[in-house]
């Protein structure tokens, strides 16, 4: 009879997460980017009623949003390195 083995990997596979950090961050500058454009190109009506204006400012809300999205995963990804090593 053939004895066979089984080798166990106990490593964990760590996923990459510097091309996701690097992506949310050119998207939040450019959210931001895009904000603030919108906003300052139709600022002279300044109302709650001007579209682009309450656009502009949505997006420059959101890239704060993204951006503090993108800080979360980077600090979970680095502590949970610093855990392994």
């Amino acid at each position: 009879m053939a004895v066979r083995t089984v080798s166990v990997s106990n490593e964990r596979s760590e996923r990459d997460v510097v091309p996701l950090v690097k992506l949310m961050t050119i998207a939040a500058w450019a959210l931001l980017g895009i904000g603030l454009l919108l906003s300052l190109l139709n600022i002279n009506h300044f109302s709650d009623r001007n579209v682009f204006l309450m656009v502009g400012i949505g997006f420059m809300v959101g890239s704060v949003f993204v951006y503090v999205i993108r800080t979360a995963i980077h600090l979970v990804h680095s502590r949970s390195v610093s855990k392994t090593e």
